[in-house]
Protein backbone atom coordinates (compact mmCIF):
# COMPACT_ATOMS: atom_id res chain seq x y z
CA UNK A 1 0.00 0.00 0.00
CA UNK A 2 1.55 3.22 -1.23
CA UNK A 3 1.28 7.17 -0.44
CA UNK A 4 -0.96 8.62 -3.19
CA UNK A 5 -1.51 11.59 -1.77
CA UNK A 6 -1.42 14.12 1.15
CA UNK A 7 -4.13 17.01 1.44
CA UNK A 8 -4.58 19.71 4.41
CA UNK A 9 -6.94 21.47 4.87
CA UNK A 10 -6.97 24.45 8.38
CA UNK A 11 -9.69 24.80 10.51
CA UNK A 12 -11.30 28.19 10.38
CA UNK A 13 -14.36 30.35 11.73
CA UNK A 14 -14.08 28.60 15.82
CA UNK A 15 -10.36 28.87 16.68
CA UNK A 16 -10.89 29.32 20.43
CA UNK A 17 -8.77 32.00 22.46
CA UNK A 18 -5.53 30.62 23.32
CA UNK A 19 -4.78 33.24 25.98
CA UNK A 20 -1.42 35.01 24.15
CA UNK A 21 -0.73 38.63 24.39
CA UNK A 22 -1.04 38.75 20.45
CA UNK A 23 -4.48 37.16 20.47
CA UNK A 24 -5.69 35.63 17.56
CA UNK A 25 -9.48 35.72 15.87
CA UNK A 26 -12.05 33.21 15.15
CA UNK A 27 -10.74 32.98 11.62
CA UNK A 28 -6.87 32.57 12.23
CA UNK A 29 -5.85 29.11 11.49
CA UNK A 30 -3.48 27.28 14.35
CA UNK A 31 -4.52 23.83 13.19
CA UNK A 32 -5.13 21.93 10.08
CA UNK A 33 -6.16 18.70 9.34
CA UNK A 34 -3.65 16.11 6.96
CA UNK A 35 -4.96 13.26 5.41
CA UNK A 36 -2.64 10.88 3.81
CA UNK A 37 -4.20 8.86 0.50
CA UNK A 38 -3.42 5.51 -0.46
CA UNK A 39 -2.95 3.44 -3.93
CA UNK A 40 -5.65 1.01 -2.27
CA UNK A 41 -8.07 3.65 -1.45
CA UNK A 42 -7.28 3.96 2.32
CA UNK A 43 -7.21 7.00 4.02
CA UNK A 44 -5.68 8.29 7.59
CA UNK A 45 -6.70 11.48 9.07
CA UNK A 46 -4.06 13.75 11.14
CA UNK A 47 -3.79 16.68 12.50
CA UNK A 48 -0.94 19.76 12.81
CA UNK A 49 -0.19 22.41 15.17
CA UNK A 50 0.48 25.10 12.35
CA UNK A 51 -1.80 27.39 9.64
CA UNK A 52 -2.87 25.47 6.01
CA UNK A 53 -0.58 27.96 4.24
CA UNK A 54 2.75 26.43 5.87
CA UNK A 55 1.41 22.78 6.01
CA UNK A 56 0.48 23.19 2.26
CA UNK A 57 4.22 24.60 1.61
CA UNK A 58 5.52 21.78 3.89
CA UNK A 59 3.92 18.78 2.33
CA UNK A 60 4.92 19.99 -1.56
CA UNK A 61 8.73 20.49 0.24
CA UNK A 62 8.38 17.00 1.57
CA UNK A 63 6.51 15.26 -1.36
CA UNK A 64 10.14 13.49 -3.24
CA UNK A 65 10.44 11.76 0.26
CA UNK A 66 6.85 10.27 0.61
CA UNK A 67 5.44 10.14 -2.58
CA UNK A 68 5.06 6.85 -3.38
CA UNK A 69 6.53 5.44 0.19
CA UNK A 70 5.50 2.18 1.84
CA UNK A 71 1.98 3.84 4.43
CA UNK A 72 1.97 0.89 6.74
CA UNK A 73 5.43 2.15 8.00
CA UNK A 74 4.63 4.86 9.88
CA UNK A 75 7.83 5.24 11.93
CA UNK A 76 10.14 4.17 9.35
CA UNK A 77 8.51 6.76 6.71
CA UNK A 78 8.66 9.60 9.46
CA UNK A 79 11.84 9.26 10.24
CA UNK A 80 12.94 9.64 6.59
CA UNK A 81 10.87 12.54 6.29
CA UNK A 82 12.45 14.06 9.52
CA UNK A 83 16.54 13.18 8.37
CA UNK A 84 15.84 13.97 5.06
CA UNK A 85 15.04 18.07 5.93
CA UNK A 86 16.64 18.56 8.59
CA UNK A 87 18.71 21.28 6.91
CA UNK A 88 15.82 22.76 5.69
CA UNK A 89 14.90 23.50 9.14
CA UNK A 90 14.81 21.22 11.95
CA UNK A 91 11.78 21.51 14.38
CA UNK A 92 9.90 24.45 12.71
CA UNK A 93 6.79 23.68 10.80
CA UNK A 94 8.16 20.94 8.56
CA UNK A 95 8.26 19.04 11.66
CA UNK A 96 5.21 19.90 12.84
CA UNK A 97 3.61 18.68 9.82
CA UNK A 98 5.09 15.53 9.81
CA UNK A 99 3.52 15.31 12.77
CA UNK A 100 0.25 15.07 10.96
CA UNK A 101 1.33 12.71 8.64
CA UNK A 102 2.99 10.57 11.22
CA UNK A 103 -0.67 10.57 12.77
CA UNK A 104 -2.37 9.57 10.13
CA UNK A 105 -0.28 6.82 8.96
CA UNK A 106 -0.62 5.29 12.13
CA UNK A 107 -4.36 5.30 11.42
CA UNK A 108 -4.14 3.76 8.23
CA UNK A 109 -1.90 1.04 9.71
CA UNK A 110 -4.56 0.35 12.12
CA UNK A 111 -7.47 0.06 9.38
CA UNK A 112 -5.64 -1.91 7.36
CA UNK A 113 -4.68 -4.35 10.31
CA UNK A 114 -8.14 -3.79 12.21
CA UNK A 115 -6.50 -2.90 15.41
CA UNK A 116 -6.51 0.50 17.86
CA UNK A 117 -3.42 1.99 16.91
CA UNK A 118 -2.69 1.86 20.71
CA UNK A 119 -2.19 -1.84 20.00
CA UNK A 120 0.44 -1.44 17.40
CA UNK A 121 2.14 1.31 19.15
CA UNK A 122 3.08 -1.90 21.82
CA UNK A 123 -0.03 -2.69 23.90
CA UNK A 124 -2.96 -1.44 25.64
CA UNK A 125 -2.28 -0.34 29.70
CA UNK A 126 -5.82 0.81 29.76
CA UNK A 127 -9.05 1.12 28.58
CA UNK A 128 -10.05 4.27 29.37
CA UNK A 129 -8.14 7.47 30.60
CA UNK A 130 -9.10 10.76 32.67
CA UNK A 131 -9.37 13.84 30.29
CA UNK A 132 -9.00 17.47 32.31
CA UNK A 133 -11.33 20.32 31.17
CA UNK A 134 -8.39 22.57 30.11
CA UNK A 135 -9.71 26.60 30.31
CA UNK A 136 -8.46 29.76 30.11
CA UNK A 137 -7.87 31.33 33.50
CA UNK A 138 -10.19 34.01 34.09
CA UNK A 139 -11.11 36.83 37.31
CA UNK A 140 -12.98 34.76 40.31
CA UNK A 141 -16.45 34.64 39.99
CA UNK A 142 -16.88 33.67 35.63
CA UNK A 143 -13.57 30.97 36.22
CA UNK A 144 -16.02 29.72 39.31
CA UNK A 145 -19.23 29.81 36.66
CA UNK A 146 -17.08 27.72 33.94
CA UNK A 147 -15.79 25.24 36.30
CA UNK A 148 -18.89 24.52 38.37
CA UNK A 149 -20.79 23.95 34.48
CA UNK A 150 -17.80 21.65 33.33
CA UNK A 151 -18.52 19.67 36.72
CA UNK A 152 -22.22 19.39 35.64
CA UNK A 153 -20.99 17.76 32.63
CA UNK A 154 -18.94 15.42 34.41
CA UNK A 155 -15.36 16.45 34.51
CA UNK A 156 -13.15 15.84 37.62
CA UNK A 157 -9.95 17.46 36.79
CA UNK A 158 -9.65 20.61 35.38
CA UNK A 159 -6.34 23.03 34.26
CA UNK A 160 -6.80 26.23 34.27
CA UNK A 161 -4.38 29.11 32.98
CA UNK A 162 -2.76 32.15 30.64
CA UNK A 163 -5.37 34.57 30.89
CA UNK A 164 -5.15 37.32 33.81
CA UNK A 165 -3.10 34.67 36.03
CA UNK A 166 0.77 35.40 36.23
CA UNK A 167 -0.09 38.90 34.30
CA UNK A 168 -1.30 41.15 37.50
CA UNK A 169 -0.45 40.72 40.51
CA UNK A 170 0.28 37.85 43.59
CA UNK A 171 -3.06 38.48 45.37
CA UNK A 172 -4.63 38.28 41.95
CA UNK A 173 -3.44 35.02 41.37
CA UNK A 174 -4.20 33.63 44.61
CA UNK A 175 -7.79 34.73 44.21
CA UNK A 176 -7.90 33.28 40.34
CA UNK A 177 -6.58 29.73 42.54
CA UNK A 178 -8.45 29.84 45.32
CA UNK A 179 -11.96 30.39 42.97
CA UNK A 180 -11.00 27.63 40.97
CA UNK A 181 -10.04 24.16 43.82
CA UNK A 182 -13.58 26.10 45.32
CA UNK A 183 -15.65 25.57 42.06
CA UNK A 184 -14.16 21.94 41.24
CA UNK A 185 -14.21 20.74 45.10
CA UNK A 186 -11.37 19.28 47.16
CA UNK A 187 -11.52 15.78 45.76
CA UNK A 188 -10.77 17.05 41.67
CA UNK A 189 -7.50 17.12 40.21
CA UNK A 190 -6.46 20.89 39.37
CA UNK A 191 -3.52 22.05 37.77
CA UNK A 192 -2.54 25.43 36.85
CA UNK A 193 -0.55 27.01 33.86
CA UNK A 194 1.43 29.97 33.88
CA UNK A 195 2.06 30.26 29.85
CA UNK A 196 5.43 31.31 30.40
CA UNK A 197 5.83 30.47 26.58
CA UNK A 198 3.78 33.87 25.81
CA UNK A 199 5.54 36.42 24.44
CA UNK A 200 5.30 38.99 26.89
CA UNK A 201 6.40 36.98 29.39
CA UNK A 202 8.14 38.86 31.99
CA UNK A 203 8.44 36.59 35.59
CA UNK A 204 11.58 34.89 36.13
CA UNK A 205 12.65 31.84 38.48
CA UNK A 206 11.91 34.06 42.12
CA UNK A 207 8.34 34.69 40.43
CA UNK A 208 8.37 31.07 39.66
CA UNK A 209 9.71 30.02 43.27
CA UNK A 210 6.97 32.17 45.09
CA UNK A 211 4.34 30.95 43.22
CA UNK A 212 4.53 27.71 43.42
CA UNK A 213 4.85 28.02 47.27
CA UNK A 214 1.33 29.56 47.25
CA UNK A 215 0.04 26.55 45.11
CA UNK A 216 0.85 23.97 47.28
CA UNK A 217 -1.39 25.41 49.55
CA UNK A 218 -4.18 24.39 47.26
CA UNK A 219 -2.94 20.86 46.51
CA UNK A 220 -2.25 21.86 42.48
CA UNK A 221 -1.26 18.90 40.69
CA UNK A 222 1.20 20.23 38.52
CA UNK A 223 2.59 23.88 37.98
CA UNK A 224 2.63 24.02 33.98
CA UNK A 225 5.33 26.21 31.87
CA UNK A 226 6.32 28.56 35.23
CA UNK A 227 9.11 29.43 33.06
CA UNK A 228 10.00 30.57 29.97
CA UNK A 229 10.65 27.45 27.92
CA UNK A 230 14.26 27.99 27.47
CA UNK A 231 15.35 27.91 31.22
CA UNK A 232 16.49 24.87 31.61
CA UNK A 233 19.14 25.24 34.53
CA UNK A 234 16.31 27.45 36.43
CA UNK A 235 13.66 24.89 36.07
CA UNK A 236 16.45 22.32 37.33
CA UNK A 237 16.86 24.07 40.30
CA UNK A 238 13.07 24.86 40.75
CA UNK A 239 11.82 21.66 40.85
CA UNK A 240 14.19 20.77 43.50
CA UNK A 241 13.00 24.03 45.94
CA UNK A 242 8.80 23.44 45.72
CA UNK A 243 6.99 20.70 46.64
CA UNK A 244 4.21 21.13 43.65
CA UNK A 245 5.33 19.12 40.65
CA UNK A 246 6.26 20.86 37.71
CA UNK A 247 5.12 20.32 34.52
CA UNK A 248 6.48 21.76 30.64
CA UNK A 249 8.26 20.87 27.30
CA UNK A 250 4.96 21.21 25.29
CA UNK A 251 7.12 23.52 22.79
CA UNK A 252 9.87 21.33 22.37
CA UNK A 253 10.14 18.87 19.17
CA UNK A 254 11.99 15.69 18.57
CA UNK A 255 13.11 13.57 20.99
CA UNK A 256 16.52 14.46 20.65
CA UNK A 257 15.24 18.03 22.22
CA UNK A 258 13.15 16.14 25.28
CA UNK A 259 16.68 14.28 26.92
CA UNK A 260 18.45 16.93 28.35
CA UNK A 261 15.22 17.73 30.49
CA UNK A 262 14.44 14.24 31.56
CA UNK A 263 18.38 13.49 32.27
CA UNK A 264 18.47 16.67 34.39
CA UNK A 265 15.11 15.93 35.83
CA UNK A 266 13.90 19.61 35.05
CA UNK A 267 10.43 18.37 35.36
CA UNK A 268 7.96 15.50 37.11
CA UNK A 269 5.76 15.63 33.92
CA UNK A 270 6.86 16.07 30.42
CA UNK A 271 4.44 17.16 27.85
CA UNK A 272 5.08 16.49 24.02
CA UNK A 273 2.00 17.57 21.66
CA UNK A 274 1.90 14.76 18.89
CA UNK A 275 1.10 17.48 16.67
CA UNK A 276 4.30 19.53 17.15
CA UNK A 277 6.44 16.90 18.41
CA UNK A 278 6.97 14.29 15.57
CA UNK A 279 3.46 12.26 15.84
CA UNK A 280 2.61 9.76 17.86
CA UNK A 281 6.09 7.55 16.52
CA UNK A 282 8.22 10.68 18.13
CA UNK A 283 5.84 10.78 21.39
CA UNK A 284 6.05 7.05 22.33
CA UNK A 285 9.70 7.46 22.03
CA UNK A 286 9.49 10.19 24.90
CA UNK A 287 6.94 8.60 26.97
CA UNK A 288 9.87 5.27 27.59
CA UNK A 289 12.65 7.46 27.85
CA UNK A 290 11.06 9.66 30.65
CA UNK A 291 10.03 6.26 32.27
CA UNK A 292 13.23 5.15 32.52
CA UNK A 293 13.89 8.70 34.65
CA UNK A 294 11.02 8.03 36.70
CA UNK A 295 8.97 11.11 34.85
CA UNK A 296 5.25 10.88 33.80
CA UNK A 297 4.09 11.71 29.94
CA UNK A 298 1.49 13.37 29.69
CA UNK A 299 0.54 15.07 26.55
CA UNK A 300 0.22 18.29 25.65
CA UNK A 301 -3.50 18.71 24.03
CA UNK A 302 -4.48 21.99 22.88
CA UNK A 303 -5.90 20.72 19.31
CA UNK A 304 -8.65 18.85 17.74
CA UNK A 305 -10.38 16.05 18.25
CA UNK A 306 -7.72 13.91 15.51
CA UNK A 307 -5.36 15.81 18.25
CA UNK A 308 -7.76 13.93 21.18
CA UNK A 309 -7.97 11.04 19.22
CA UNK A 310 -4.01 10.60 18.96
CA UNK A 311 -4.05 11.61 22.83
CA UNK A 312 -6.03 8.59 23.83
CA UNK A 313 -4.06 5.70 21.55
CA UNK A 314 -0.93 7.05 23.02
CA UNK A 315 -2.54 6.85 26.85
CA UNK A 316 -3.26 3.02 26.21
CA UNK A 317 0.03 2.54 25.15
CA UNK A 318 1.99 4.12 27.85
CA UNK A 319 2.03 3.13 31.00
CA UNK A 320 2.62 6.23 33.81
CA UNK A 321 0.45 8.20 30.97
CA UNK A 322 -3.11 8.43 33.30
CA UNK A 323 -4.51 11.78 32.38
CA UNK A 324 -5.31 13.38 28.78
CA UNK A 325 -5.85 17.46 28.06
CA UNK A 326 -9.02 18.24 26.88
CA UNK A 327 -10.24 21.94 25.53
CA UNK A 328 -13.16 23.09 26.90
CA UNK A 329 -15.77 24.35 25.00
CA UNK A 330 -13.85 24.03 21.30
CA UNK A 331 -15.65 23.13 18.04
CA UNK A 332 -12.38 21.61 17.07
CA UNK A 333 -12.93 19.23 19.30
CA UNK A 334 -16.78 18.86 19.99
CA UNK A 335 -18.73 19.12 17.22
CA UNK A 336 -16.91 17.58 14.28
CA UNK A 337 -16.79 14.16 15.93
CA UNK A 338 -20.04 11.47 14.07
CA UNK A 339 -20.19 10.59 17.89
CA UNK A 340 -19.65 12.93 20.86
CA UNK A 341 -17.48 12.65 23.15
CA UNK A 342 -18.77 10.61 26.46
CA UNK A 343 -17.60 10.67 30.20
CA UNK A 344 -19.07 7.95 32.30
CA UNK A 345 -19.70 8.49 35.93
CA UNK A 346 -16.05 9.00 36.95
CA UNK A 347 -15.16 11.43 34.69
CA UNK A 348 -13.58 9.02 32.31
CA UNK A 349 -13.25 8.64 28.54
CA UNK A 350 -13.09 4.96 26.99
CA UNK A 351 -10.08 4.74 24.59
CA UNK A 352 -11.52 3.51 21.37
CA UNK A 353 -10.81 -0.29 20.17
CA UNK A 354 -12.04 0.00 16.70
CA UNK A 355 -9.32 0.07 13.74
CA UNK A 356 -7.11 3.17 13.69
CA UNK A 357 -7.49 6.08 15.66
CA UNK A 358 -10.97 4.76 16.35
CA UNK A 359 -12.29 8.16 15.34
CA UNK A 360 -15.76 8.81 12.93
CA UNK A 361 -15.83 12.73 11.71
CA UNK A 362 -19.18 14.28 11.09
CA UNK A 363 -18.35 15.22 7.59
CA UNK A 364 -21.30 18.04 7.16
CA UNK A 365 -19.90 19.41 10.91
CA UNK A 366 -16.70 19.64 9.50
CA UNK A 367 -17.31 21.35 6.64
CA UNK A 368 -18.34 24.15 8.37
CA UNK A 369 -14.71 24.93 9.20
CA UNK A 370 -12.84 23.68 6.97
CA UNK A 371 -12.12 23.33 2.97
CA UNK A 372 -13.39 19.32 2.17
CA UNK A 373 -12.50 19.68 -1.15
CA UNK A 374 -9.23 20.37 -0.24
CA UNK A 375 -8.79 16.86 1.58
CA UNK A 376 -10.13 14.81 -1.23
CA UNK A 377 -7.37 13.00 -3.69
Amino acid sequence: MRIQSIRVAGLRGATPKGGWTAELGPDDVVHTLVVVHTDEGLTGYGSTSTNDELAMAAVKTLMPYWSGENALEPERVSEKLHRSTFWLGRGGSLTHVISGIDIALWDILGKATGQPVGRLLGGRYREKVRPYASLLADSPSPLKDAIVELVGSGFRAFKIGWGPFGRQNASSNEAIVAAAREAAGAEALLMVDAGASDTSWSHGYKWALQTARMLSDYDIHWFEEPLPPDCIDDYVALRRQVNVPIAGCEVLTRRQSFLPWLERGAVDVVQPDSTKVGGLSESRRIGWLADSFGISLIPHGWNTAIGLAADLQLASALPATDLVEYIAGSAYVDEIVAEPWKLDENGMLSIPATPGLGLELDVDALGRYADLAALKD
